[in-house]
């Protein structure tokens, strides 16, 4: 049997502490937020894959794709051209 271990490293942030306040949220949820928030947007910029960004917002794939639409961000980042491209490929 083959072990797989994420290794994984703590960021700390100061905070301003009306920033709770302003969003109703404790620095446990804010943390959580915060990373989904980041793995959002890099992946909006393509900067990261949807795979990598789930991973850093701690959510599986699926649960990313699904989180999405909540900051607006549409699943696919492709262009029509692009998947057209990569139809042509796999025929």
């Amino acid at each position: 049997m083959i072990s797989l271990q994420h290794m994984s490293r703590q960021v700390v942030l100061d905070l301003p502490e009306g920033a709770f306040s302003a969003l109703h949220t404790d620095p446990n949820e804010l943390g959580r937020e915060l990373r989904l928030a980041a793995g959002v947007k890099w992946y909006e910029v393509g900067k990261l894959s949807q795979t990598k960004a789930a991973e850093l917002a701690g959510l599986s794939r699926y649960d990313f794709i699904h989180s999405l639409a909540r900051f607006g961000v549409f699943p696919v980042q492709e262009t029509a051209g692009e998947l057209a491209e990569g139809l042509a490929r796999e025929t």
